[in-house]
């Protein structure tokens, strides 16, 4: 019977080579586009065997969503702490804005915003993106409607609409060849839509 301490290093080998097997098709799906990436370019960067992704990952599209996956984590992990700083509308507002200049790195951009839904379905790429991004935006418009900033609204059409708004913001600004008057455009008019549900009272409050 093999010791616990074989099995627990086996484990441990386990999570590391499944690490690098995420962060380096991060970097191929990132670079490349998923169609233009094979399983091999991902194995071979990784400096493993493909029967060792294959253990792993069952194929390039199950690789693919835990990367989609681990990366709308991340960036909704990074948002929520701008979405809970103590002053509901600048936490609303920093959270948006952090959103879209996450999204418009390439990688990101490429991964999230140009290949997830034809990849894994619409109905598959949008379950992942509202049980992270949408629910954090919806917390946020919570406190701040609890905090009298912003009008009271539905919250789930209401974040849905305004992840999609902030999308299309990631790829305008992705795209643009002037990064700092796209950023400036996009800053304005984030700020904008969003004041458009302020109440008199949060305008009071925060000037």
């Amino acid at each position: 019977m093999e010791s616990r301490v074989t099995v627990d290093r086996r484990v441990e080998r386990g999570l590391s080579t499944r690490e690098v097997l995420l962060r380096s098709a991060r970097e191929c799906f990132g670079e490349h586009g998923f169609a233009a990436t094979t399983i091999d370019d991902v194995a071979e960067r990784a400096g493993v065997t493909k029967g060792a992704l294959y253990h792993h990952f069952s194929d390039k599209e199950h690789l693919f969503r835990a990367v989609y996956e681990q990366l709308e984590r991340e960036v909704s992990d990074r948002a929520v702490v701008h979405f809970l700083e103590a002053d509901h509308w600048s936490a609303l507002v920093s959270g948006c804005l952090l959103w879209v200049e996450l999204h418009a790195d390439p990688w990101v951009r490429q991964i999230v915003l140009v290949d997830a839904r034809g990849v894994l379905g619409w109905e598959a790429a949008r379950d992942i993106e509202s049980r992270l991004s949408t629910t954090a935006l919806r917390g946020a418009l919570r406190k701040a409607m609890h905090g009298g900033v912003i009008e009271r609204r539905p919250l789930r059409p209401l974040s849905f609409m305004l992840i999609g708004a902030l999308s299309e913001a990631c790829l305008y600004l992705g795209e643009a060849s002037d990064k700092a008057e796209a950023r400036a455009e996009v800053e304005a008019l984030v700020t904008a839509l969003l004041s458009g549900f302020r109440t008199d009272r949060g305008a009071t409050a925060t000037g």
